[in-house]
C-alpha cells in the first residue's frame, strides 16, 4: 500500500519521518513525502538540521484516493507551516472524508485541529497540545500511543520520540502487511 507522508519544507523531526516510514517499509508498504513545496524537506532533531529527503509529490498534486494511508511526522515548525497551507488541510480532510488511516505524532495534530478532525476523537500529542486539542473537542489522554477508531476512521497519534516504537507497531498493525 502506499502511504503519504506529509511535511512542510522544513521542521520536521527527523527520527519521526525516519522511524514509521522505515517501518512501514519493512512491512511491505511504499511511503511517499508529500510536501508543500517541490524538492527536498530539511529534517531537524530538535533545533539542528540534519538532513534533506526528496520530496516524491506536492500536496496540490496528491490525493487521498492514490494512497491508503497518510502520517503526519511532527516536529515543532513542520505542523505549524502545514496547518497554515490551505492545501495540506485539505489534504488531510480528505483522508478522513475517504476514511483512509491517519497517524500523527508530537506536535502534529495542530494540523488535525486546523482541519477540523479531532471533535469526538480520543487523541494524544506532545503535552503542551492538550489544551489546544481538549478547546478542539478532542479527549486528549496522556499515552504512548492511542488508537481512535471512528466509524470508518482510524487514527493513531503519539506522543513523542520516545514513543516511536510503539507508535509504529501500533501503525503498521493497524494497516497490516
Amino acid at each position: 500500500m502506499r502511504i503519504a507522508f506529509l511535511m512542510a519544507p522544513k521542521g520536521v523531526e527527523q527520527v519521526e519521518l525516519t522511524e514509521p516510514w522505515n517501518a512501514l517499509a519493512d512491512a511491505g508498504h511504499t511511503p511517499r513525502l508529500v510536501s508543500t513545496a517541490a524538492g527536498r524537506i530539511q529534517a531537524y532533531r530538535h533545533l539542528d538540521k540534519r538532513d534533506t529527503f526528496p520530496v516524491d509529490q506536492t500536496v496540490d498534486e496528491a490525493s487521498a484516493e492514490e494512497y491508503g494511508a497518510l502520517v503526519l511526522p511532527g516536529g515543532l515548525a513542520n505542523p505549524d507551516a502545514l496547518r497554515q497551507d490551505e492545501d495540506a488541510v485539505r489534504l488531510v480532510e480528505t483522508f478522513f472524508d475517504a476514511g483512509r488511516p491517519v497517524a500523527a505524532i508530537c506536535h502534529a495534530p495542530w494540523t488535525l485541529i486546523e482541519a477540523d478532525v479531532v471533535r469526538d476523537r480520543t487523541v494524544t500529542s506532545y503535552p503542551s497540545l492538550q489544551t489546544d486539542l481538549r478547546n478542539a473537542g478532542a479527549y486528549w489522554v496522556d499515552e504512548e500511543v492511542s488508537v481512535c477508531h471512528d466509524g470508518p476512521n482510524t487514527l493513531v497519534t503519539s506522543r513523542r520520540p520516545g514513543d516511536l516504537k510503539a507508535f509504529c507497531g501500533k501503525l503498521v498493525a493497524q494497516l497490516g502487511d
